[in-house]
């Protein structure tokens, strides 16, 4: 339901009105699928066919980061605080931000303990930190993931508080997450469920809604854009994809929904040498064209990613190292050469 939510798939529209899928049972618990709702008071029951992910779904998307600036600061040794930004309008401001996991048996361990980050418009983060030390976790809070709670500190987006929205609001105000293991949406076909959640964004905006030959007419320049296959469109969402081309069904995603920062958590975990290419050059795709593109504001982009391999072909404006909940230094594209070299043991 969560990845629905992200993907700005809202209650209030009507399910799979183009080609209604067949009743298919939906198994209640897939890796990645969240099923407790985003308010604590109410429940959900199990969802019994596809129609029910995305008519009751929510929205998960968020947005991303720009390009390379040339006042980003030169190396970790640059007088810029940590999770400081140098250039365009700020997106994103994250001011001391504490969180924690929320289980079964009530409230876990803090996983933020005072995160720092701004991004500004037309940026291209990338946070690099070891497993565990809460860099994922900051992109489901952004997000509004109900598996987590944030206890202090502050976010804005595009100058608004951002904490008290829901999932599904965050979407629509220009907010997209791609996920690190994309989940499957079985008897939903691409098609349906990007018209769906771009309806969704357009009816939250005021905006009139496209009908399938209308939504086909936007979709297929996003497809020859990212250099997909059309085929893509009358498959399942996600089922039976490679690694790699759910990575790449993330980023079609992103540019249907074209969000004002994208936040890609992982996107090259999974993926080989060649599809790691493929995904890139679909990201760089998408980036070039928002530039051009005079109607829309230029994105900006925030990646997660472990290996340097990553930003050989996405250049950042900025690196942030994250370590036991906090970015603790930040600075240009060499400081992932930097970390290659001497480990996080640099930092500690």
């Amino acid at each position: 339901f969560f990845y629905c939510c992200v993907h700005g798939s809202c209650s209030s529209m009507p399910a799979l009105a183009f080609h209604p899928a067949p009743a298919v049972r939906v198994p209640p618990v897939r890796a990645g699928m969240i099923v407790r709702p985003a308010s604590s008071s109410s429940s959900w029951s199990r969802v019994h066919s596809s129609s029910q992910v995305v008519s009751r779904g929510v929205s998960c998307f968020a947005a991303a980061s720009g390009a390379v600036s040339s006042s980003s600061p030169a190396s970790s040794s640059s007088s810029a605080s940590p999770g400081a930004s140098t250039s365009g309008d700020v997106i994103l401001e994250v001011s001391d931000l504490h969180a924690r996991l929320v289980t079964e048996q009530g409230n876990g361990r803090e996983i933020l303990k005072g995160v720092n980050l701004t991004v500004k418009r037309g940026e291209v983060h990338a946070i690099m930190g070891k497993n565990g030390c809460g860099k994922s976790t900051l992109s489901k809070v952004l997000v509004g993931h109900p598996d987590y709670e944030v206890t202090s500190g502050s976010v804005t987006f595009k100058g608004e508080p951002l904490l008290d929205l829901e999932p599904e609001e965050r979407s629509h105000a220009g907010l997209f997450l791609s996920f690190q293991s994309p989940v499957e949406v079985p008897g939903v076909s691409n098609t349906d469920f990007l018209r769906m959640a771009y309806n969704a964004k357009l009816q939250a905006s005021g905006g009139e809604e496209l009908d399938p030959l209308e939504f086909y007419g936007f979709l297929m320049p996003k497809l020859e854009q990212l250099k997909m296959d059309p085929s893509f469109l009358q498959r399942n969402v996600n089922e039976g994809f490679s690694g790699g081309e759910k990575k790449r069904n993330e980023i079609l995603q992103l540019a249907v929904l074209s969000p004002d920062l994208g936040i890609l958590d992982e996107i090259d975990s999974g993926l080989d040498v060649d599809a790691l290419r493929d995904v890139a050059a679909a990201i760089n795709g998408y980036i070039a064209a928002a530039e051009k593109d005079e109607s829309t504001n230029t994105p900006a982009m925030l990646m997660i990613t472990h290996y340097r391999r990553l930003l050989e072909y996405i250049q950042p404006s900025v690196v942030h190292i994250m370590l036991d909940g906090k970015i603790v230094d930040s600075g240009s594209s060499d400081m992932a050469q930097i970390l290659e070299e001497k480990g996080y043991d640099n930092w500690m």
